[in-house]
C-alpha cells in the first residue's frame, strides 16, 4: 500500500508541474518567415497566433493568393515550431523522451 501511496503522490507531482509548464507556455514565442522574410507569424507555446507581419512590398492587389499563399505557410510553420516546443517542454518535466502526440 506504501508503494501505491507513492506512485500517486509522484503523480499528482507530474500533473502539477505539468500544469506550470503549459501555463509558462503561453509567454513563450516562436516565429517562423515565409517569402523570404515578407511574412512572419508568432506563435505562443500553446498554438495561438500572437502576431502577424507582413511586408508592403508582397502585397500585390493583382495577386492577392501569393500573399495567402505566404501567410499560411508562415503561420503554418510557426505553428509547427510552437508544438515542437510545447512537447519538448513537457516530455522534460515527465523525464521522458519526444512522444510523438504527448498534447
Amino acid at each position: 500500500m506504501a508503494n501505491m501511496n507513492k506512485m500517486m503522490k509522484q503523480m499528482q507531482k507530474l500533473q502539477e508541474s505539468m500544469a506550470k509548464v503549459q501555463e509558462e507556455l503561453v509567454e513563450k514565442e516562436v516565429s517562423h518567415s515565409a517569402g523570404g522574410g515578407m511574412v512572419t507569424a508568432t506563435v505562443n507555446g500553446r498554438q495561438e497566433l500572437v502576431d502577424i507581419k507582413i511586408s508592403a512590398d508582397v502585397i500585390d492587389p493583382d495577386d492577392p493568393e501569393m500573399l495567402e499563399d505566404m501567410v499560411i505557410a508562415a503561420v503554418n510553420g510557426a505553428l509547427e515550431e510552437s508544438l515542437k516546443m510545447a512537447q519538448e517542454e513537457m516530455a522534460k518535466v515527465a523525464g521522458i523522451g519526444g512522444i510523438p502526440g504527448l498534447m
